[in-house]
């Protein structure tokens, strides 16, 4: 009688999990999990609205006017050579890419409870289609900065053109990515014990746009109000805004520096490291206290 085989196993789940465990083979192999996700989220965002994708545009542009109104016309806030609308509207769109995502995967494990409970899948996938979904935002909006971009350079006549820190509009891009993935991990873990929590994020992100030199350039504040200064210097999504606009305008009233760039990334991957060590940690026993 010949001894009993033992067939391999095509997959293996096990509770133990490295302290930093992004497993990119896996990944992978549920990469059309990852893509439903994300289909799934561009479609539900505005199902059953009248307007629907139109909301992509409205919202960017009917913030932009009113930033432009109140913090320029009435605040006489200068942008130098940048048409003021224009300044706020780059800001706007980067700041609710970074806005939108940090909300969105801060809510990972509460939201998705119920899915996680019955089927194993890379619980990453979800915050990682949530960034992703978000991003198609974000170039969507992108095509309406264009387009009002080569109206004032080419047909309202103002002083701007691109350059080579044209190069680093994806960094800043990738910069918010993992800003606001590893930020939202953290929070989602956080979360899964104290609910409140979430509704102090949400409070808080209002204030941190002010604090985040989205209706201003840096160096306003600092010439208006210096004893203020420290607290757009060392707020590192202020440093991305500011670094955002100056990729596109390059104008002298942007501040700008390469090693502020450097900090300011190596903050960003700390962030992101954090938040996977303690998103590994509580998706292997969260379903008990969400």
């Amino acid at each position: 009688m010949n001894p009993q085989r033992e067939d391999a196993w095509l997959y293996e789940i096990s509770s133990k999990r490295k302290l930093i465990d992004l497993n990119f083979k896996e990944i992978w192999r549920y990469r059309d999990l990852l893509l439903m996700f994300v289909k799934r989220d561009i479609a539900a965002s505005y199902k059953q609205t009248v307007l629907g994708p139109l909301w992509f545009l409205i919202q960017p542009l009917f913030s932009s006017v009113i930033y432009t109104l109140v913090f320029n016309n009435i605040a006489n806030i200068s942008t130098g050579i940048i048409p003021s609308f224009l300044f706020n509207l780059s800001g706007v769109i980067i700041w609710g890419y970074f806005n939108l995502t940090l909300g969105t995967t801060s809510s990972t494990f509460k939201a998705n409870a119920g899915i996680f409970g019955k089927v194993y899948f890379p619980r990453i996938i979800v915050p990682m289609s949530k960034v992703v979904s978000n991003l198609v935002r974000f170039g969507i909006q992108c095509l309406i900065l264009t387009a009002f971009y080569i109206y004032y350079a080419v047909y309202a006549g103002a002083e701007i053109a691109p350059n080579y820190f044209i190069l680093l509009f994806p960094f800043y891009i990738l910069l918010v990515w993992i800003y606001g993935l590893g930020l939202g991990m953290i929070i989602s873990t956080v979360t899964t014990k104290y609910r409140d929590i979430s509704i102090l994020v949400g409070f808080g992100m209002q204030l941190l746009m002010y604090l985040s030199a989205v209706p201003y350039p840096m160096g306003e504040l600092k010439s208006k109000v210096p004893e203020y200064g420290w607290l757009v210097d060392y707020n590192p999504l202020a440093q991305i805004v500011e670094g955002f606009r100056y990729s596109l305008f390059a104008t002298e009233n942007l501040h700008f520096s390469w090693m502020g760039l450097g900090w300011v990334t190596l903050l960003g991957m700390s962030l992101f490291f954090i938040g996977l060590i303690l998103f590994n940690r509580t998706e292997k026993n969260f379903i008990d206290t969400v």
